[in-house]
């Protein structure tokens, strides 16, 4: 497929005729695609199709076996991975599975990428409280996670992929374990975050939830099928 035109700025992430294979067989064959601050896309595709696996070529957790993928200008194939995880630290990643150390406090949880940094949760108290409250989580900053609701733990996995100030937000299937209610007020915070200028990827299957983001935001949709990348059509 045809890469994406620049918006402002550089690209932060650009995949030029990536493929990705595992056991013997691709699962991912001749990808390009650019990520540009300020753009909004989403990912589809059945189960199994690769979405996760593409997530994680963009943010550097995998490295291709063919093509070349760059993180802000810079070929991962060429770094160690003391450099790509310093890179990674401009990127916020919503895990699908939002795990969490159930013996620290939400609050805690949230300032861990603060603390494995190196910078002081302390110093950093006015941002959390902010951000917590951004998320609506503020009258739970001291439960544990085996207290939250499914609707919280998603809200806090933002949270926590958001403290480090990301230039880009990675999701995976982030509204999948909510209802439609706590799935529209997760996708108005990260459309929120695109109007700041942040770049965003969700990976759902919740093309409803699609729907709903293209009468807010300029959003490409792109499919996984047959191993390939694709623009969407239109009956989206």
């Amino acid at each position: 497929m045809q890469k994406e035109p620049s918006k402002a700025g550089p690209r932060v992430i650009e995949l030029e005729n990536i493929a990705y294979s595992y056991g013997g067989g691709d699962l991912l064959s001749d990808v390009s695609l650019s990520l540009s601050p300020g753009s909004f896309h989403f990912l589809t595709g059945p189960s199994g199709a690769g979405k996760t696996t593409f997530l994680k070529l963009c943010y550097g957790e995998l490295i291709p076996t063919e093509g070349q993928a760059r993180l802000y200008g810079r070929d991962l194939a060429q770094m160690t991975r003391d450099d790509i995880a310093m890179l990674r630290r401009r990127i916020g990643v919503v895990h699908q599975d939002c795990r969490f150390l159930d013996h620290l406090s939400l609050a805690e949880n949230i300032a861990l990428p603060l603390t494995v940094s190196g910078r002081s949760p302390a110093a950093e108290s006015q941002n959390l409280a902010d951000l917590m409250g951004w998320c609506g989580l503020t009258h739970r900053a001291d439960a544990l996670p085996p207290e939250l609701s499914g609707g919280e733990r998603q809200r806090a996995a933002l949270a926590r992929a958001l403290i480090m100030s990301p230039d880009i937000i990675l999701a995976d299937e982030p509204t999948g374990n909510v209802d439609w209610e706590m799935s529209q007020r997760l996708l108005a915070l990260l459309t929120e975050l695109n109007r700041m200028g942040k770049a965003v990827m969700i990976a759902t299957h919740d093309l409803a939830l699609i729907r709903m983001a293209k009468t807010r935001v300029q959003a490409r949709v792109l499919r996984i099928a047959n191993r390939r990348l694709q623009l969407a059509g239109a009956d989206l």
